[in-house]
This record gives structure tokens, C-alpha cells and sequence, in this order.
């Protein structure tokens, strides 16, 4: 059986502009990122914004089982063609995990269809305790209910967002704001993952927690085998009507 294909993607501004950020990821959040699934058997490449294309060219897409997206800084600077190349592929089946600040992304709001920027947000890294709300989700296998997260940045409801199709994960933080944050959607013959942590300035992605849920995440949103799917005129009937 062949490994899921995966493709990291991250804009890769904040690593090399502040010092404080490239402490934390010297390699880049994307490679940090991609080290772990690899050691879980995935197939991952990386890309980044300033690549050619932003790394996201038609192959790479078609060679892409699950997307991982990490964007903040230069939302607006990623070309609307790669943003709706991105939402076809999407809609043809691949999956998509969306990674904090991503949230707010060109990909993201065409995919939900609402301004999903609009949030409360409060940096002083304050604790989070995520707390499992689908304790059976297939992105949870292994977890337990609640996980400590000691230093994050704070995002807090309203969040105007679609409704998921599957509400996996709540936030509490320490000031008292609650967030939806990890939120499971269906769109076309894709799958799309949202999960908020994930601030450039603080290690999450090297917590054994929040490594679990991406490795989960990305097995959750790899495409099934799909029968061919035929839309348009369709002259002939499927059933012969009996005579």
C-alpha cells in the first residue's frame, strides 16, 4: 500500500524576519512540521510562498493526498490562480488540514464561504486546555480528553464560521475566552480539518499532543477510493424501463 501523500505549505515570512520565531523553528514551522509525519509514514514534501508558484503547482498538487496550510503574515500576497487551483483539487477530493492563523487565509474563506478572520485574539501566552468533544473521532485516537497546552496565544468566540459537519475540540483559556478549534468539514469530494494552535512564537507543534492530532488528522482527511464521478447530460438511462 502506497504512503499518503502529503504537502506542507507555509508562507515561511515570520522564521526569517524575527529572531524570536526562528529560535523556535529554525528550520521553519513546514519542516518542523514535516519531520513528524514523515517519522509517522508519510510521503511529505514542503512548499512555501515564495517559491515559484508558491511551491503549489498543478503536479504537486495532483501528487497531493492532504494539504497542511500555515499562513499569517501575507495572506494577501498568495495568487488567486493558486487559490482556486487549491479549491478545485480540494473539491476533487483531496484533503486539507488548516493550521491557526490559516484561518483567516484566501483558501479558507473561499472554502467556507464566510469571513472566517473575524475572531478575538489576545497574545500574552496564557494557558489552553483543549477539551475533546467527539472523544470517538478517528483525530482523537490515542488522546485523552483534555490537553494542557502552557503558553498560547489566545483566540476567542464569535468565530464566523460555517457550522462543521463535526465538532471535535473546544478551547479554554486561562482569561476566560472559549474557541471552537478543531472543526471537521466536507467539501465537494474533499475533507477539511481546522485546528487552532499553533502561534509562530510558541513550540506547539513539537508537543506530543498536538503532533498526534495532526498525524491523526492527515489519515482522517486522506481522499478514499473514489468510484469515477460523472456529472452533465446524461443520455442514457441507468435502468433499461421494462417493456
Amino acid at each position: 500500500m502506497n504512503p499518503i501523500r502529503v504537502t506542507v505549505w507555509n508562507e515561511y515570512r515570520h522564521e526569517r524576519t524575527e529572531e524570536a520565531v526562528a529560535r523556535v523553528y529554525p528550520e521553519g514551522i513546514h519542516n518542523c512540521i514535516a519531520a513528524f509525519l514523515r517519522e509517522a509514514g508519510f510521503a511529505v514534501r514542503t512548499a512555501t510562498l515564495d517559491e515559484p508558484e508558491h511551491g503549489l503547482t498543478q503536479e504537486v498538487l495532483d501528487d497531493t493526498d492532504v494539504l497542511f496550510w500555515w499562513g499569517h503574515m501575507a495572506h494577501g500576497e498568495v495568487k488567486d490562480e493558486i487559490v482556486e487551483r487549491v479549491y478545485r483539487r480540494v473539491m476533487d477530493g483531496m484533503g486539507m488540514v488548516v493550521l491557526h492563523s490559516g484561518h483567516a487565509s484566501k483558501i479558507m474563506q473561499k472554502l467556507m464561504g464566510t469571513n472566517s478572520g473575524e475572531l478575538k485574539w489576545r497574545e500574552i501566552g496564557e494557558k489552553e486546555i483543549l477539551w475533546a468533544v467527539s472523544p470517538s473521532h478517528p483525530i482523537l485516537r490515542g488522546l485523552p480528553e483534555k490537553i494542557v497546552i502552557e503558553h498560547e496565544e489566545m483566540y476567542g468566540e464569535f468565530f464566523n464560521i460555517p457550522d462543521p459537519d463535526e465538532l471535535v475540540l473546544i478551547s479554554w483559556f486561562g482569561g476566560g475566552n472559549v474557541f471552537r478549534s478543531g472543526l471537521c468539514y466536507k467539501r465537494g469530494l474533499g475533507k477539511l480539518f481546522y485546528f487552532r494552535p499553533g502561534h509562530e512564537s510558541f513550540p506547539i507543534y513539537y508537543q506530543k499532543e498536538v503532533k498526534q492530532i495532526l498525524i491523526n488528522a492527515a489519515n482522517w482527511a486522506s481522499p478514499a477510493q473514489l468510484p469515477t464521478i460523472t456529472t452533465g447530460h446524461t443520455p442514457q438511462p441507468i435502468v433499461e424501463p421494462a417493456r
